[in-house]
C-alpha cells in the first residue's frame, strides 16, 4: 500500500483481533514450490499474519508496511523482522529474496513500480504469491445480507474503494506478469459468534468510510434481521471465505 492510501490505520487493533487466519495448507504449498526457503518478503503484512504462517517453512521472514498503526499490533517470532516502507520502496538487498507474498493487498499498489521491485530483489528462481478473499459465507439467508454490504451492494456499494473492484472479480484481472503456476483450491474457515462476525465486518473499510461521511453505523439497518437468522448471538457458525490465489515464477 502506498502512502497515499490508509484505509486501515484507525482500527489496526480491531483490524489484529477480528481477522481470519490464513490455512496452514497454503503456507505448506508455497514452501513446496519454493525451490530456496532463505527468505521470504511478506508485503504490507498488516499485523502479521500471513508472515506468521511464512516463518515455520523459511528462515527468516520481512515483514512490512507502511502503517506504523498495523505494525504496533504484530505477532512476534524469532525469525520475524518487522520494516515500515511502502511495497514500491522496499528497503531490501537486491537478489536476495526467495518468496515474495502479498496477502489481501496488492490491490492498492501502484503494480509496475511494485513488480519492478519485486523482481530487483528477488534471487534465481523466486515465487511470487498474491491473494485476496472476497465475502464470507454462512448460509444462504445471511448470506443474502451480506451481499447488501458487499461491493456494488445496496448498503455500502458506493463507499468501497474503487480498488477493491479486484478483490471482486477475484483477483483475475489484476496485472500479473510473471510465469503463472497453477494452483490449488484454498479456503479459510472459522467458527464466529454474531459478534464476532459483526466485529470482522467493522474492519471493513467502507464501513469506515460509511461512518465518517454518514456519522451513523452502517450495520444498524441490517442488525435486526442479522439477530434473527442467528438465533442465539453466541451460537457458533461455520463461517468459509475461498481464496483468491495467483502464484507465478519470477524470470530476471
Amino acid at each position: 500500500m502506498t502512502s497515499a492510501t490508509d484505509h486501515f490505520s484507525s482500527k489496526s487493533r480491531e483490524y489484529s483481533y477480528s481477522r481470519p487466519f490464513y490455512p496452514n495448507l497454503l503456507f505448506e504449498f508455497l514452501q513446496e514450490i519454493t525451490p530456496n526457503k532463505h527468505i521470504a518478503w511478506d508485503c504490507a503484512t498488516g499485523n502479521g499474519q500471513a508472515a506468521i504462517g511464512l516463518c515455520r517453512y523459511f528462515r527468516n521472514v520481512i515483514a512490512s508496511d507502511v502503517r506504523k498503526n498495523q505494525i504496533a499490533n504484530k505477532f512476534n517470532r524469532n525469525n520475524f523482522t518487522y520494516e515500515v516502507f511502502s511495497a514500491e520502496k522496499p528497503n531490501i538487498q537486491d537478489n536476495s529474496v526467495d518468496l515474495n507474498t502479498v496477502a489481501e493487498a496488492i490491490h492498492w499498489f501502484d503494480f509496475e513500480k511494485f513488480y519492478r521491485e519485486v523482481t530487483r530483489v528477488s534471487g534465481r528462481n523466486a515465487i511470487i504469491a498474491v491473494w485476496s478473499y472476497g465475502i464470507h459465507k454462512i448460509h444462504t439467508e445471511i448470506d443474502k445480507i451480506s451481499e447488501r454490504l458487499d461491493v456494488d451492494g445496496e448498503i455500502l456499494g458506493s463507499y468501497w474503494p474503487k480498488e477493491v473492484k479486484y478483490v471482486k472479480e477475484e483477483y483475475k484481472t489484476i496485472p500479473f506478469p510473471f510465469k503463472e503456476i497453477s494452483t490449488p483450491r484454498f479456503e479459510m474457515s472459522v467458527y464466529w459468534s454474531l459478534d464476532d462476525l459483526i466485529s470482522y465486518i467493522q474492519t471493513w473499510s467502507a464501513v469506515k468510510r460509511f461512518q465518517i461521511e454518514k456519522k451513523c453505523d452502517p450495520m444498524s439497518s441490517v442488525r435486526q434481521d442479522l439477530n434473527k437468522l442467528w438465533g442465539n448471538k453466541d451460537e457458533q457458525k461455520l463461517v468459509k471465505w475461498i481464496l483468491n490465489l495467483r502464484v507465478g515464477i519470477i524470470q530476471s
